[in-house]
């Protein structure tokens, strides 16, 4: 109500927003108005007038009926006007506060980048500092180091000088020293030599005496001597008894040095056939002191194993196990009944388990078994025929019997007939005709061989049973592929002790597919490639083998086995290029391979091997022809009558063993066959 009493009147109202300006200042006391003189008190510059509007404008209201709403309105606008001046004092004093926050705020900034700028100006000056004394230090280090260099030097050619000067005293030491040795014994030699001019008939008189006396002495000692033996050997003859006596000592020394040495010989002997192994055995069942030392608990499982399945773990053909079987059974009861042992005869392809079945065939029966080969019997050249003479004898001792088996027998074993075998292997080759002509009880002899069509005529005659392991059929061969699967990767795989896992695929389906796909392998090889199933599990990062990684191992498989026998044809090929073409009705490859391939699996094998067989068997009736000193005639004849009979031969069963004429020597006389002195007859039939 200000305006009512005419307060703030001709002053300018402030706009919203902006602080209200403060009230001028009151004048200054003892001032005067219109430059008057007269002092004026506080009453002086009052104006009425506004009093008496006041009082003009109250009446008003006492007689109106709205005085008291109008009291009211002024009541409520005088109230949101002093609301309103402090709403705008508070606005003012928050806009203080937020001007003194930007100017702490700022200054803050402004600390914190003189800090910053501080910092760095005392980074850059200890940095400065450290360069300052890292260069200082390494001032100081290479003025060190050159005047170490430098005292280092002079101290060198100090002790250079001293050593050359301690060698030139030495040098002038031994220089006087040699000089004064040279005049002592310039002195020495010249007092000597006249002493001994001035003494020198002494001397030799002294010499004279001296050869006299030992002369004398020498001639006392040859009579004493003499008359010493004389008498003892007069004495000595002239009594019988010690004459007796002497001669019997000297012929009993005799006899028991002569004796121990021939005993010491045989004991030797004895022993090394009882204890020891051959040379040419390269692995037995049997044990020897050495090895039962060395090996116990193994030597006591090997006495206490129980006989085995013969063909446990060997996979074959029906036919051929059924054989195979009753070979077993045959050799275990002629051991129970101490029976003579029959020799067998295994030919075919590398791979296809006569070496396997072998040993089993040993263990089945309870017999011990040692394992030779036919490449180590050439190599000994003259040694060789005593090396066999100690492989029978040591079979000989064996108390449960020995089954000797020689693998790849034709490499020693050839026809004597022809001019690659060598004497010394002539006379091994006799002396094992020799110790295998009549049938043993004590050793049983299995031959293994590819090529059986080389034998010798004698060794044929001394086999008593022929076995032809062929390569395996299908199934066979889903067989080998079931047994090497379970070996090579599921044991590993399921044993959990390996670094092998195997992954989720029908195991049954997949092994009869790869039986199928391996058509013409070996059990050999089929057992590598059981093996290689298992590298692959171990190359793999995760160590899972996959069904990818096994079609892949048979891949290469197949690949190497085809490429294998594309060498073995072309080997063939090269043989047969100057051969007659083969015959007709031929169904098999045969000839040096000594074993059959079926034409399923070589298409144009027939075409090649079938030449090398027919005429193979006629050079080899021509090779057995005596030598040039008997007549052409009885040549012919004999050649003929072999040829015949090979061929004859080959069309029965022996698909490669020839029966050639009887072989002779180098003087053209008939060689004898065995030990019964049978030889074939001379009229040229067929034996």
């Amino acid at each position: 109500m200000s305006w009512l009493f005419g307060l703030n009147k001709g002053q300018p109202e402030v706009p919203p927003g902006l602080p209200v300006p403060p009230p001028p200042p009151p004048p200054p006391a003892g001032g005067s108005s219109g430059g008057g003189d007269k002092p004026k008190d506080k009453w002086s510059n009052f104006d009425p007038t506004g009093l008496e509007r006041a009082a003009h404008a109250a009446k008003e209201l006492d007689k109106s009926r709205h005085a008291k709403e109008a009291l009211d309105l002024s009541r409520m606008q005088e109230q949101t006007t002093q609301m309103e001046h402090q709403s705008k004092m508070k606005e003012y004093e928050a806009a203080v506060e937020q001007l003194k926050g930007d100017q702490i705020r700022i200054h803050a900034d402004e600390r914190r980048k003189t800090v910053n700028e501080e910092t760095k100006q005392h980074q850059a000056r200890a940095q400065f500092q450290d360069k300052l004394a890292r260069q200082r230090y390494e001032d100081q280090l290479r003025q060190q180091q050159a005047l170490n260099e430098d005292n280092l030097r002079k101290q060198e050619e100090s002790v250079q000088k001293q050593e050359a000067m301690r060698k030139s005293t030495i040098n002038h030491e031994m220089d006087l020293r040699h000089k004064n040795e040279l005049l002592r014994i310039e002195a020495e030699t010249k007092a000597r030599a006249r002493v001994e001019r001035e003494n020198a008939d002494l001397i030799r008189e002294q010499i004279r005496l001296k050869a006299a006396e030992h002369r004398q002495t020498v001639l006392e000692s040859i009579k004493t001597a003499g008359a010493v033996f004389g008498e003892g050997f007069r004495a000595f003859v002239s009594d019988w008894d010690k004459v007796t006596a002497t001669v019997a000592g000297l012929t009993l020394l005799a006899v028991g040095v002569y004796s121990a040495r021939n005993a010491t010989a045989v004991a030797g002997r004895y022993i090394e056939a009882r204890l020891g192994k051959p040379s040419l055995v390269r692995e037995t069942s049997r044990f020897t002191v050495a090895e039962a030392i060395k090996h116990p608990i193994k030597t006591t499982k090997r006495l206490k194993s129980k006989p085995q399945d013969a063909l446990e773990g060997v996979v074959l053909s029906p036919s051929l196990e059924e054989r195979v079987r009753d070979i077993a059974i045959a050799t275990r009861n002629t051991r129970q009944n101490n029976g003579l042992y029959r020799n067998i005869l295994m030919y075919g392809p590398p791979g296809t388990g006569k070496t396997l079945f072998a040993k089993k065939l040993a263990v089945h029966s309870g017999m011990d078994y040692a394992i030779m080969t036919g490449g180590d019997v050439a190599p000994m050249g003259r040694d060789g025929v005593t090396a066999m003479h100690k492989v029978f004898d040591w079979a000989g001792t064996s108390r449960r019997g020995l089954l000797l088996f020689v693998d790849e027998a034709d490499a020693f074993l050839r026809k004597r007939s022809t001019e690659k075998i060598s004497e010394d292997l002539r006379a091994t080759l006799n002396a094992f005709l020799y110790r295998t002509g009549e049938q043993s009880s004590k050793f049983m002899l299995v031959l293994a061989s590819n090529q059986p069509e080389q034998f010798d005529w004698a060794i044929n005659d001394r086999i008593d049973e022929i076995v032809n392991f062929a390569l395996p059929g299908p199934d066979e061969r889903e067989r080998l592929v079931r047994l090497y699967f379970d070996k090579y990767v599921l044991e590993p795989a399921t044993g959990g002790r390996q670094r092998m896992k195997l992954a989720q695929f029908d195991y049954g389906q997949k092994c009869s597919e790869i039986a199928k796909r391996t058509g013409g392998m070996s059990g050999r090889e089929i057992s590598k490639l059981g093996v290689a199933w298992q590298a692959a599990a171990y190359s793999s990062e995760d160590g899972v083998l996959t069904e990818a990684m096994i079609d892949a191992r048979v891949d290469d498989a197949v690949k190497q086995h085809i490429q294998k026998m594309d060498w073995l044809h072309g080997d063939v090929e090269a043989q047969a290029k100057t051969l007659t073409p083969p015959s007709a009705g031929a169904t098999a490859i045969g000839g040096k391979m000594g074993f059959t391939l079926p034409l399923s699996e070589a298409p144009e094998a027939q075409q090649v091997i079938a030449p090398v067989l027919e005429v193979e068997t006629k050079q080899e009736g021509e090779n057995t022809a005596p030598p040039s000193d008997i007549n052409d005639q009885s040549a012919e004849g004999k050649s003929a009558t072999a040829a015949g009979q090979d061929c004859e031969d080959a069309a029965k069963a022996a698909e490669s063993l020839a029966q050639p004429a009887a072989p002779t020597d180098s003087d053209g006389k008939m060689e004898k066959e065995d030990k019964t002195g049978s030889s074939p007859p001379k009229d040229g039939t067929p034996v």
